[in-house]
C-alpha cells in the first residue's frame, strides 16, 4: 500500500470531493470497503482494465495532519495479459493510474517519485 501526499496547501477532499465516484470513473465499480491501518478504503474487485486484478484506494486520515491518498494496485502478470491479447490495455492501465494520481494529489509522476525518494532518505539510519 502506497500513500501519496497532496500538493502543498491542498487537501484530498478538495481535489476529489467524490472520491468513490472518481475511483469508479477511472477503474470500475466499487464492490466494497476494506480496513487498512485504521482507514476505511474502497475496493474494486473487478476493474474495467484487464491489467488490474484488484484495486484498493481511499483517504488515509491522520488527525492533525493532512490526509494522504492510500492506494494499492494489484496487477496481473504481464505474460497473462499479453497472452490474452490485451497488450494495449497495459498502456491504458499506466495512463489511468497516472491520471488518477495526478488528479488526486496534484503531483505528476516525477514529483511523486521524488517525494517517495525523500521519505526513504529521511527514514535511513545514520551511521
Amino acid at each position: 500500500m502506497k500513500q501519496y501526499k497532496m500538493r502543498r496547501g491542498e487537501h484530498l477532499d478538495e481535489r476529489m470531493p467524490d472520491l468513490k465516484g472518481s475511483i469508479e470513473e477511472y477503474f470500475g465499480r466499487v464492490t466494497g470497503t476494506e480496513e487498512y491501518d485504521g482507514h476505511e478504503l474502497y475496493v474494486v474487485e473487478e476493474p474495467d482494465n484487464p491489467v488490474f486484478e484488484r484495486i484498493v484506494a481511499g483517504a488515509a486520515e491522520y488527525g492533525g495532519k493532512k490526509d494522504k491518498l492510500a492506494v494499492h494496485f494489484e496487477e496481473r502478470p504481464a505474460e497473462d495479459v499479453i497472452a490474452e491479447g490485451n497488450a494495449d490495455a497495459a498502456a491504458d492501465a499506466v495512463d489511468a493510474k497516472n491520471e488518477f494520481l495526478l488528479e488526486a494529489t496534484g503531483r505528476d509522476a516525477k514529483s511523486r517519485r521524488d517525494s517517495l525518494k525523500r521519505e526513504v532518505e529521511d527514514d535511513a539510519p545514520d551511521y
